[in-house]
């Protein structure tokens, strides 16, 4: 199972780089500053988790429990509805998804309590873990 996490966080930092460069270059002139922060603030959280999802795929081969698996679960739980709804929400005008902003808005904070939830686990797992 530990090998997962790390091919989940190789694909999140694939993605990450190419969306990042693509609100650099692409997105440049067709987002206004506030869109530019909302898609800049995607891809951050997206690679402070690639970094957390790492952490649980290295711990998990040496150290393997239940609370490093919940943590790998919600830490990609996380980035998918925080980053994932935050780029749509960047972009909605763009894509035509203006309607769903209300679908979009509240599964934001649902990413931002898997991140939280993620890092407990990951908490709980280190302090288990006998040196």
């Amino acid at each position: 199972m530990y090998k997962l996490f790390g091919l989940i966080a190789s694909a999140y930092g694939i993605i990450a780089v190419i969306l990042g460069a693509f609100g650099a270059h692409a997105l440049k002139t067709k987002l206004d500053d506030y869109q530019h922060q909302i898609y800049d603030k995607a891809v951050h959280y997206q690679f402070f988790h690639i970094v957390a999802l790492m952490a649980v795929f290295l711990l998990s081969k040496f150290y393997p429990s239940k609370a490093l698996n919940l943590s790998g679960w919600f830490f990609t739980m996380g980035t998918l509805l925080f980053s994932g709804s935050l780029y749509l929400l960047a972009t909605r005008h763009l894509l035509g998804l203006d309607n769903f902003s209300k679908v979009l808005g509240p599964v934001t904070p649902l990413g931002g309590l898997s991140f939280i939830v993620g890092w407990v686990f990951l908490f709980v797992a280190i302090l288990k873990i006998k040196a």
